[in-house]
């Protein structure tokens, strides 16, 4: 949900009301009802709704909705593992996703950083997801690409990936 810019004119003056959503799904009134009778409060207004209104679009961006496929590819940590992070995300997963093109909703990389205690090891290196409407576009864009992607993994790990494909319930 977006935030909502209201202008109106009465009486020859403009009036602005800026309404943003809350996660309760209601509205909650930024602003009053502005003056807007200079220039200056005009672009200053119309500024601040912009910044909100791109704010509030990249927070509805994300991508997890029910019914969507993650393909997830998961990294485990053992003795003699090893794997390059920044190859890994400013290199691979562009290419994969200029590959599989607008079949590929979106992206994500997550990096271990610890175990469930802190004497537990990071059971995971790395993990990737590769978000698609069906199943179906999953398979479609990556098999003609497939040998070129798995041939590049050993540019950034000597990990073998396990993959698992899920269907996004909530």
């Amino acid at each position: 949900m977006s935030t909502l810019l209201i202008f109106a004119n009465y009486h020859y003056r403009s009036y602005m009301w800026l309404l943003c959503p809350t996660s309760s799904k209601k509205w909650y009134l930024l602003t009053k009802s502005l003056n807007l009778d200079t220039l200056k409060h005009k672009i200053f207004f119309l500024t601040l709704a912009a910044v909100l209104f791109f704010s509030s679009c990249q927070q509805t961006a994300l991508v997890d909705k029910k019914g969507m496929v993650k393909v997830t590819i998961l990294y485990p940590n053992s003795d003699g593992k090893t794997f390059d992070m920044d190859y890994y995300s400013n290199k691979h997963m562009p290419m994969v996703a200029s590959l599989l093109g607008s079949s590929l909703k979106s992206y994500a990389i997550d990096k271990g950083m610890a175990g469930r205690t802190p004497d537990d090891p990071i059971p995971y290196l790395a993990i990737g997801y590769l978000y698609f409407d069906k199943l179906s576009d999953y398979q479609e864009s990556f098999a003609p690409h497939a040998e070129k992607i798995v041939k590049d993994v050993p540019n950034y790990t000597n990990i073998q990936p396990i993959v698992q494909i899920s269907e996004i319930l909530q």
